[in-house]
């Protein structure tokens, strides 16, 4: 008979075991590309999706990044694609307040770190089929969609090298900051009511080798439901954020951890 051991990791199906481990495994991610874009909105229409005792920062930033990530060490050196859309946000809790982000939706195209995100974290992550990113003749650019139908283009032209004072305005934004954040909510069993809710932080790590700035376009196609029964709703709202200002974009080149010993993912109260 199936006994558990308290010491291990479990993720669905319980039942085989802990999760497998090797002596090769981490959470470097070696080879990371990506492309992140960020526009000011307006603060009370994206409060609507901030769950209590979560506040939208003084400043509404949206970020929606892109990131193709190889050699993960974790997947044994397979990779996947993402893209994450976040807004800039306070956790005003009991006994804790934190300024980072708090992440709107992440959209993964493969199963396992969705799989992974969701128990773990409580990232709300949702399965896309995200295209490798192209370029063409200095314009970079990508696309994501589900059941056939493309909901979101992004690209960013006119690349860059940073100046010396984006360089410094970008290390002074993220100081204090570095905490991205989510809401782990799991229903009961037949999908009403809540049997788990839990607001949670995943730093990581983030090494930068290469970097561009230039300027940013998201094009949302919202779906119907016949296109895409399942995230129409999402695209919706996201597509119905307001764009006040453009911020520059930003193409890097590095590598992440998200394994950080000092700052593992955790509850936040």
């Amino acid at each position: 008979m199936f006994q558990f051991d308290p010491k291990g990791s479990y993720m669905m199906p319980a039942h085989f075991g802990p999760r497998p481990s090797s002596p090769k495994s981490s959470g470097w991610y070696r080879d990371v590309t990506s492309m992140t874009l960020s526009y000011i909105t307006d603060a009370d229409q994206v409060a609507r999706f901030l769950p209590a005792p979560y506040e939208v920062a003084e400043l509404p930033i949206v970020t929606i990044t892109y990131a193709r990530n190889r050699d993960v060490d974790w997947l044994a050196g397979h990779g996947y694609n993402l893209v994450a859309v976040s807004v800039s946000a306070r956790f005003v809790g009991e006994h804790e307040q934190l300024d980072g982000t708090y992440c709107l939706v992440m959209w993964e195209n493969m199963a396992d770190p969705i799989l992974t995100g969701r128990e773990l974290q409580g990232i709300p992550k949702v399965f896309a089929e995200i295209e490798d990113h192209r370029i063409e003749d200095g314009r970079w650019s990508t696309q994501a969609s589900h059941f056939g139908h493309t909901f979101l283009e992004m690209s960013v032209d006119g690349l860059r090298e940073p100046t010396a004072e984006e360089i410094a305005a970008s290390e002074a934004a993220k100081a204090g900051r570095d905490n991205p954040m989510a809401w782990r909510y799991l229903p009961n069993v037949g999908g009403f009511g809540i049997a788990a809710s839990q607001f949670t932080t995943f730093p990581s790590e983030n090494i930068i080798e290469e970097a561009w700035v230039g300027e940013g376009r998201v094009d949302w196609q919202i779906p119907t439901w016949e296109q895409n029964p399942t995230q129409c709703h999402i695209v919706s709202a996201l597509a119905a954020l307001p764009v006040v200002t453009w911020l520059p974009a930003v193409v890097a080149r590095g590598s992440t951890n998200l394994i950080v010993p000092q700052r593992l993912p955790r509850e936040i109260r």
